[in-house]
This record gives C-alpha cells, sequence and structure tokens, in this order.
C-alpha cells in the first residue's frame, strides 16, 4: 500500500497544501519548527483519526481557522481510496471514504496501515508503562477490529466505574451498583488482556532476529507481556481490592495497568539497560511492527520517519536505511547529508520552510 497524494487546509501552520509522493522514498527537510512533522501527523490522522502528539482535534486546527481538511488518495492492490477528514473545533471530526461518510473509526481499518517512529519513540523503553501501553493500543488499533470494540467499551467501563468510586464517598449505597461496572471491565478487559499477550507472541517471533543483526549477535532480546492481573483472576481481584478502590477513588487492578518489559538475557532493560541498548531494543521494536503488519495483512505498511536519524549513530542509521528498502518510507530530516553519505537512493525531496513545501526533484 501506498500513499499518493496528501492535501491540506487550515491544518495547523498550513493554510493550503497539495503534494503527491512517490511510492518508494520521500524527504521532507528543512529548519526545525517549519511544519515538517505537521505532515507526518496529518498522515497518521488521516490513516487512523488520532493524533500521535494532539489529544483534541481544536490542538491541529489553524489557529486563526474553526475547521480544517485532510484529504488523502491511497492505493492498494492496484485500487485507489480516498480518505478526506474535516474537522472541527467544537464538533465531533467527520470523516469519508470514497465520499461515503462513515460512523465509527474502526470503518476506516484496513484501508492503510502505518508504522510512524518518531525520537520519542526510543525514550519508549525508559518511560512509565502508560507509553509502552499506548504503543500497543496503536498498532492493534489498525490491525484488529475486536481489539477497538473492546477498548472502546473497556475505556467507557473504566471511566463509569471511577466516577462511581468518587460518587460512593458522598452516597455510599451507590457501592451496590459497582457489580455491573465489573462485569463490564471483566468482559472487555479479558478480551484485551488475551489480543495482547498474541500480539506479543507474534512480535517475539520476528523481533528476536531483528534484534541479533542490529546488535552483531551479542544479544538476544525477548519482549515479555506483564498483565497486572490474569483473565481467570480479574473478576476476584476487582472484588477484593473494592474497599481499596472506593478509598483511593480509582480502579487498581485491569489491563489499564499493564506493561510489556524488554529482557536481554536475565536482564531486565527498562531499569538496567544502558541508553545505547535501551535505544536499539526501541528500533528493534519498531522495524518488528512493519515485519508484523507484512505477516498479518499481506501487505507493507506506510512507514513515517520524524527525525530519528540525528538520535541514531551510523551503524544504526545504517541498518535502519537497509531495512526500508521495500517500504514506502516518508522522513523528515533537516539536512539531507546522512543520506548523500549512504548514497541512499532518494525519489522525491521537499524543502519545507514555514508551511510552504517546494518540490526539488
Amino acid at each position: 500500500m501506498v500513499i499518493e497524494a496528501l492535501d491540506l487546509q487550515n491544518y495547523r501552520n498550513y493554510e493550503l497544501l497539495g503534494m503527491k509522493f512517490s511510492p518508494e522514498t520521500n524527504i521532507l527537510y528543512g529548519d526545525n519548527a517549519q511544519g515538517k512533522t505537521n505532515i507526518l501527523e496529518a498522515i497518521y490522522v488521516a490513516g487512523t483519526t488520532k493524533s500521535h502528539r494532539a489529544s483534541k482535534d481544536r490542538e491541529i486546527i489553524a489557529f486563526d481557522s474553526d475547521e480544517a481538511h485532510i484529504k488523502m488518495l491511497v492505493r492498494k492492490n492496484n485500487i485507489s481510496r480516498r480518505i478526506d477528514m474535516h474537522l472541527k473545533k467544537n464538533k465531533t471530526k467527520g470523516v469519508a471514504i470514497d465520499g461515503i461518510p462513515i460512523k465509527r473509526a474502526v470503518d476506516l481499518l484496513g484501508i492503510i496501515n502505518i508504522v510512524f517512529f518518531s525520537p520519542e519513540d526510543l525514550n519508549i523503553i525508559k518511560s512509565g508503562p502508560a507509553e509502552r501501553r499506548r504503543f500497543i493500543d496503536m498498532e492493534l488499533c489498525q490491525l484488529d477490529k475486536i481489539y477497538v470494540h473492546n477498548l472502546v467499551n473497556y475505556n467507557k467501563a473504566l471511566l463509569q466505574r471511577n466516577k462511581l468510586l468518587k460518587d460512593i464517598s458522598f452516597i455510599p449505597s451507590l457501592a451496590d451498583t459497582l457489580d455491573v461496572w465489573d462485569e463490564q471491565l471483566v468482559s472487555y478487559g479479558n478480551e484485551l488482556i488475551r489480543i495482547r499477550r498474541d500480539f506479543v507472541n507474534n512480535l517475539n517471533s520476528i523481533i528476536y532476529d531483528i534484534h541479533g543483526r542490529l546488535s552483531g549477535n551479542k544479544e538476544q532480546l525477548k519482549l515479555i507481556y506483564e498483565p497486572i492481573v490474569t483473565e481467570e483472576e480479574f473478576m476476584s481481584k476487582l472484588l477484593s481490592s473494592r474497599e481499596k478502590d472506593i478509598r483511593q477513588k480509582t480502579t487498581v487492578y485491569g489491563p489499564h495497568r499493564d506493561d510489556l518489559s524488554f529482557m536481554l538475557g536475565d536482564m531486565d532493560v527498562r531499569k538496567y539497560g544502558s541508553q545505547g541498548q535501551q535505544r536499539t531494543c526501541a528500533l528493534s521494536l519498531k522495524l518488528s511492527e512493519i515485519e508484523l503488519v507484512k505477516l498479518l495483512t499481506g501487505d507493507t505498511p506506510v512507514l513515517l520517519l520524524d527525525d530519528v536519524f540525528s538520535e541514531l549513530d551510523a551503524n544504526r542509521q545504517n541498518y535502519l536505511l537497509d531495512s526500508i528498502s521495500n517500504v514506502q518510507t516518508i522522513v523528515t530530516c533537516t539536512g539531507l547529508d546522512e543520506f548523500i553519505n549512504y548514497r541512499f537512493h532518494l525519489d522525491k525531496v521537499f524543502y519545507v520552510m514555514n508551511g510552504h513545501v517546494v518540490e526539488k526533484n
């Protein structure tokens, strides 16, 4: 699958933008804070309805506008599809596929798969558990409709249960209604745990070889999914911790507290790995994402690389460049030196300056 074209209107610092991409390598270069990342973000929003860095639509609409538009043309199996997105500051976004409005974000699933790699991803291992859960959720929400359904409903039930826990301190009799939300949490939560476990197992079947090559066969990486509860004990844990939940006014147990560990032999990289080891593991994880999408969908994802080369040493740069040869890649950087020095073929080069894009070749 490839992205053929992108049009933006009143999106962040772009009043009007039209771009056509190569099916291979596309470079966006220019100084910092000119709008390179905004283009990658718009692609990701069009493909998933979510921004990787903004929680509300109003944050990505141009400051002096009430709405923004994204149009993206995608080709998959020689069939072109058009995604139109209408973002509004005070209303829910509107999304259409080939001119037909859709009501749920999950209807976008399968049209395009995107792997987004930014400098922040290199910190996924030393960051907190929330970042690692976010990684799992972002990937699975592109691959599995059942996961999306269960995640949305689990979060709704969790929100309601936590609100109820706060209200119980004022109206103690409300505690009798917790059973309803406990049943929903367990029903949806157990599905999340099962799908996450399978996802990590699939990643492990890929990441071992990738990390071996990246580390010169000196290290063996294994991911371990760490659910805070198993499916079998989830309900009993909710019941036994109920008094504690009421005191703390929050739900202590559930997949919203899960984590993912990275093990090099017996060493937990999160706690004891050097910065170099942590970054190599993070790079292995992202490269494994590409291979997993290929495995599960039978197609290649689109790879978005946001200024990651400046954060990698020469060895990791070379390995990353070697790994993306058969994937449509859109890269941002401040200069072209690292690509020219590596004799990397640049299919399309765009210069970005203050919300304007000029094609250079």
